[in-house]
């Protein structure tokens, strides 16, 4: 006897944007060190994946500073939060889909 109806499958997630197609933020301020090693982070993971990346900073927009003034440098990949403080170059590699 076969059952009449099959079990369902889990969902699939969708397949994750090409990283060329991803926009990550930095957020930091003038005179941090820990947003000038972010930098260099996420430009050299943007250029070797072509994602594109903008900074923002944080002494030049209040919501920003009221939002992560305690965080900085704070990355965002398509406008979500992804990491601060330290950016780990392999994770950003994960979250860019490369």
């Amino acid at each position: 006897m076969t059952p009449l109806l099959r079990p369902r499958r889990p969902a699939r997630e969708p397949a994750p944007k090409p990283a060329a197609g991803r926009l990550v933020t930095l957020i930091g301020r003038p005179g941090c060190h820990l947003c000038e090693a972010a930098r260099e982070v996420v430009a050299g993971v943007c250029a070797e994946t072509g994602a594109a990346w903008e900074e923002k900073d944080i002494t030049e927009d209040a919501e920003l500073h009221r939002r992560y003034r305690e965080q900085i440098p704070v990355v965002l990949v398509d406008g979500r939060q992804h990491d601060f403080w330290r950016v780990d170059p392999e994770r950003l590699r994960r979250a860019l889909g490369a």
